[in-house]
């Protein structure tokens, strides 16, 4: 297993964010993937074709692509955490398009070796934030306001949940394989990779729209974990699968997607139109039955997914 050796001073100063290049790879991924999770497909069914029609009129691009991600690695040099949470896509690409050539293609072939003929050339990094460009606008930008609102809903439930079980209740069902050994040590992984000593560095966790979650670093003092947001895309979410209805009927159905995010009793009264009491019944029948989790964040009740719901849905998806 992979272990990140930690001491009181670094999880003092860990910190929650987003980013927008961290949210960049994560539809990169989705996109390349051709059996996306349930909760994905929707938005990757309405982008795929372009994205295959730009690597296709770019083969260096889609060498790169090619050589980039793996199943169980991404090249290190795409991962860089930010130097900060909530940066903009062209600050966090300064960083990347210094990177020379020889420095990119080492980073390819620890991937996957021996490198294709197309990678043998120039431009590599600047070919990498062009094709990071595109997703994000093409892809992102237009939805990223709701996308960031998700995904600091998520930060706030980490962070309100931190104050109340510590450590161990956030990040055991952070991202799989991800859990709190005790005595300064955080299970990253369970792959056996060697264990990296975060201590007198900084360490920061990324919510993000992706599938699994990814650890990053930039070596010797800057380390970085992105996990899944609780929920699902609201394309995906926006409708009730028929096969939920009959089981839960109208009502709790729609409720039910509606907290595939982090989202407050206000908030499904106003995307349901259902009246407040009503909705406060649902929401507390659906807790009761595993269905829902929820923390309090300042005045709101948060309330989300459990795996229980995640996969009761995921499966009215795929009938």
């Amino acid at each position: 297993m992979a272990v990140f050796l930690v001491d009181a001073e670094v999880l003092a100063q860990a910190r929650f964010g987003t980013s927008q290049l961290t949210e960049t790879l994560g539809a990169l991924n989705i996109l390349r993937r051709a059996q996306p999770l349930p909760w994905h497909r929707i938005w990757r069914d309405q982008h795929v074709e372009a994205f295959q029609g730009y690597l296709d009129g770019d083969p260096v691009t889609a060498a790169i692509l090619a050589h980039a991600i793996s199943s169980s690695w991404m090249a290190d040099f795409l991962t860089v955490p930010p130097a900060r949470p909530d940066m903009t896509l062209d600050d966090e690409l300064v960083e990347l398009e210094s990177l020379p050539d020889d420095r990119i293609r080492e980073d390819l072939a620890h991937v996957r070796s021996p490198l294709a003929q197309e990678l043998l050339g120039s431009g590599l990094a600047t070919r990498t934030a062009a094709l990071l460009r595109w997703v994000w606008r093409h892809t992102i930008e237009a939805d990223w306001p709701r996308r960031q609102s998700v995904l600091r809903a998520d930060v706030v439930s980490r962070i309100s949940r931190l104050g109340r079980d510590g450590w161990s209740g956030v990040v055991n069902d952070m991202r799989p394989g991800m859990r709190w050994l005790g005595d300064g040590r955080l299970q990253v992984e369970e792959r056996p990779y060697p264990p990296s000593d975060v201590r007198g560095g900084t360490l920061t966790f990324f919510a993000a729209h992706c599938r699994g979650g990814w650890i990053s670093w930039r070596l010797p003092d800057r380390f970085g974990i992105v996990y899944p947001v609780t929920g699902i895309f609201n394309e995906a979410a926006s409708t009730t699968p028929d096969p939920l209805r009959r089981l839960l009927g109208n009502a709790r159905s729609s409720i039910l997607v509606q907290a595939a995010e982090p989202v407050s009793t206000t908030a499904v009264v106003a995307a349901t139109g259902l009246p407040l009491g009503t909705v406060g019944g649902h929401l507390r029948v659906l807790t009761d039955a595993g269905l829902l989790r929820k923390r309090r964040s300042g005045r709101e009740v948060l309330y989300w997914w459990t795996d229980t719901a995640r996969a009761l849905v995921a499966g009215a998806l795929s009938t």
